[in-house]
């Protein structure tokens, strides 16, 4: 027997009347805590409850780092090819097309110039909501044209990681990445410019063998994976069992492979610090 019967046939609820539940109400965080949206949002989207940094976009990373989130975005229309015609699931050029549409980013990284506690910066910031990141040849072009406007105009430069490893379906056109912008970087340095590296959650694959290791300071958000290989590729190449935490920004920091970690609510302050103790300047 059902436990609910309509005694009454042709009841209707007017639409206007319709309660919905708004989708993203709550958040729920790795560790099971729940947390409001809205509260979420307020806290630079850092779990009041446990800490937890939740995955942002360049967007915030901008609005927290740039003063009043005014700055002139460079490149911005530059966008990938596909010369290898590459296709695996589907076609790179729909996929490309596909991805653009849906997170209305032209590439995965974004360059933005302006000012950041009153004076002048360079960040680029990348995106893993576009192909997860990966480092294709347009993300290896807009680091290059950041740098050298910073060289150009004497200004420090910030990298802000967040990457999947290199995009495959550009093959060796991607790995050239890796030495296009370390070249890009050790001109930053003969140029005495600050250069600050930031990783985020995750910095991987060939990002972390380029750019994201390369920082006169490199940083983290607590708790972000950073590595080259995965974890389970590590463990079948060593045959060995890995240490509790490994890959972690804690691990890392640990073992010197960072210098410091930094919470998001304190990165505009700790990045201008660290860029005017290199420059020998008056701290902000």
């Amino acid at each position: 027997m059902a436990w609910f019967k309509r005694h009454e046939k042709g009841i209707t609820t007017a639409t206007e009347d319709k309660m919905d539940v708004p989708k993203g109400l709550w958040y729920k965080s790795p560790t099971g805590k729940i947390i409001d949206a809205d509260e979420l949002a307020r806290n630079l989207f850092v779990s009041p409850e446990d800490d937890f940094h939740v995955r942002i976009g360049s967007a915030i990373y901008f609005e927290i780092l740039f003063d009043n989130n005014e700055f002139v975005e460079l490149d911005k229309n530059l966008t990938s090819k596909d010369p290898l015609h590459f296709v695996d699931t589907k076609r790179y050029a729909d996929r490309l097309k596909d991805v653009m549409e849906k997170t209305q980013l032209k590439d995965a990284v974004r360059t933005g110039v302006g000012k950041s506690k009153g004076k002048d910066v360079v960040i680029c910031c990348m995106d893993f909501a576009f192909i997860g990141g990966s480092m294709g040849a347009v993300v290896g072009e807009k680091i290059a044209r950041g740098i050298n406007h910073a060289i150009k105009n004497r200004m420090p430069f910030v990298m802000i990681s967040k990457s999947g490893g290199a995009r495959m379906m550009e093959a060796a056109y991607s790995l050239m990445q890796l030495a296009k912008t370390s070249v890009k970087l050790a001109q930053l340095a003969e140029a005495g410019l600050p250069y600050i590296s930031l990783c985020t959650d995750p910095t991987t694959g060939g990002t972390t063998a380029s750019y994201a290791m390369l920082g006169d300071i490199n940083i983290s958000e607590p708790g972000a994976l950073i590595g080259f290989a995965g974890p389970r590729v590590v463990r079948d190449t060593t045959g060995k069992d890995l240490p509790e935490g490994f890959q972690t920004a804690e691990f890392l920091l640990e073992h010197g492979f960072l210098d410091f970690i930094t919470p998001r609510k304190e990165l505009k302050d700790k990045i201008n610090l660290y860029i005017d103790l290199i420059q020998n300047n008056t701290i902000r």
